[in-house]
């Protein structure tokens, strides 16, 4: 019987489950749906024991669509920045999982901005204010759902908190480095919460789960429906940052984009720098009790560009799109800038909407298309160039992941304006691989980082071919439909 390691990807929208074995192969796939709640504008909330349930569904539609194997070990990524509390005692929620979507605590981080405590906040943490990280939503938590309650009776934590506790039989209360990273809590150049965080947003340390690696064996398989006891968690960590270790960025300045709805910009650094305006700073994992430290820009228009301009433009779907933006060589000068829900890194302005400008009567249809097309090229480029600028060593391998990265057209276009090659990721499972690379080092069934380089898990690289005299004049012009954008 072949050895393998359980994975699982819990999302926002469903949890999955993998199975990977020794050679880095997926054997077999779970998924289980994880509905979203919006009780009120703006508050997008979700069920704490739904979580686990469809977290076991994804796991018992795995193992029963794979070979029989023994299980190693499991490793967990995680949804980041949702957030939720239970009862010590009982283990039962005290109320909502607090999605990274709520913006319920908006006007909790206004008035932190406006007494001038943002810039101490950057400081210790690397984020910004913003209801999108969890410290402001644990305060309403304890206010919500826990004010009858000492704090020593509470559990709060992140996803990967909730897995742990259920995975141990409700006896662990443990997360890891990078979730705790992204809750506004961490000091994560000292790596431990925070005194001045959480008496400035107001919460007590007694609530908090214990801080461990990102490759570590939190706890044991104990009464878990369908799983054996015995089991070694061996990993947690936040997905993208799983993402990043999945396609095996392990050297000083590698960096991973992926590409969806949104985009992540996501680069390894050996220490924690304040981050520059319009990028963060996170812990990407730890391991053997030293932390990766990582730049991230977040995007919030990329790929979903593509549908609403084939929309626009009487297109089938989004290949048809693509092939009619294939058949110019250039833009004639139209700039689409996909500002339809602000933007965000490297800009950060919610107010923003989207323009195209530069039409003349030459413009066609096919011009709009590669317009809409480079748009997603160049927001990378916004957020890479502040990040080159920043790193102090140099970017490294760059990997690209989500659905639009199998397209050389657009990854193509991706290295040409941030010039840098990209290494296309062949699994479709780079979060869920990132989980279990990392549990399997924490158990042994894989000796280093070398052996699991040495998988071999990627695709096509992709050179750079763009003159550098029409790069800066296409990017001169893409600055100059931002300006625009931004009046």
């Amino acid at each position: 019987m072949q050895r393998a390691i359980l994975a699982i990807d819990e999302g926002t929208t469903n949890s999955k489950a993998i199975l990977v074995s020794k050679t880095g192969d997926i054997l077999a796939r779970g998924s289980c749906p994880v509905p979203i709640n919006h009780p009120q504008s703006g508050w997008v909330e979700q069920d704490a024991e739904t979580i686990w349930t469809s977290t076991l569904k994804a796991i018992a539609d795995c193992l029963a669509a794979g070979p029989d194997v023994a299980l190693e070990a499991i490793g967990i990524s995680n949804q980041r920045e949702s957030v939720l509390a239970w009862d010590r005692t009982t283990g039962k929620a005290l109320g909502p999982v607090v999605t990274w979507q709520c913006r319920r605590t908006s006007d909790a981080c206004e008035r932190l901005k406006a007494a001038g405590h943002e810039d101490e906040v950057i400081k210790r943490t690397g984020l910004p204010l913003d209801p999108l990280f969890p410290a402001t939503k644990v305060r309403w938590l304890l206010d919500n759902c826990g004010k009858d309650k000492a704090p020593e009776e509470i559990c709060i934590g992140t996803v990967d908190s909730w897995l742990i506790w259920n995975f141990s039989g409700g006896s662990l209360h443990q997360c890891d480095a990078s979730n705790a990273a992204r809750t506004q809590l961490f000091n994560i150049s000292e790596t431990c919460w925070d005194d001045t965080l959480c008496e400035l947003f107001g919460v007590p340390k007694a609530v908090l789960p214990e801080v461990q690696d990102s490759s570590h064996i939190f706890t044991h398989t104990t009464g878990v429906p369908g799983l054996p006891d015995g089991i070694p968690v061996a990993s947690a960590i936040g997905d993208s940052h799983a993402a990043l270790f999945g396609h095996g960025a392990y050297g000083l300045g590698d960096g991973k984009v992926t590409f969806g709805t949104g985009s992540s910009v996501m680069t390894t650094m050996p220490e924690f720098v304040v981050p520059p305006r319009g990028v963060t700073t996170t812990i990407a994992w730890a391991r053997n009790g030293t932390p990766t430290y990582a730049f991230e820009g977040n995007i919030l228009v990329s790929a979903s560009i593509l549908p609403w301009t084939a929309e626009l433009l009487g297109q089938k779907d989004v290949t048809e799109l693509l092939d009619l933006a294939q058949t110019v060589e250039d833009t004639q000068g139209v700039v689409l800038v996909p500002a339809h829900v602000g933007l965000g890194a490297p800009h950060w302005n919610s107010t923003a909407r989207g323009l195209m400008c530069g039409l003349s009567f030459a413009s066609g249809k096919a011009h709009v298309a590669r317009a809409a097309a480079e748009s997603i090229a160049f927001q990378v480029q916004d957020v890479f160039k502040i990040i080159l600028a920043n790193s102090g060593h140099g970017i490294g391998k760059l990997f690209v992941d989500g659905g639009p990265s199998q397209n050389p057209f657009l990854m193509g276009m991706v290295a040409d304006y941030i010039d840098h090659s990209v290494i296309q990721g062949e699994s479709t499972e780079a979060s869920a691989q990132g989980a279990a690379y990392l549990a399997g080092l924490a158990t042994g069934f894989w000796a280093d980082l070398d052996a699991i380089s040495a998988l071999g898990q990627h695709g096509q690289e992709i050179q750079p071919k763009m003159a550098s005299d029409r790069r800066k004049e296409e990017l001169s012009k893409w600055q100059v439909a931002i300006e625009r954008t931004l009046l």
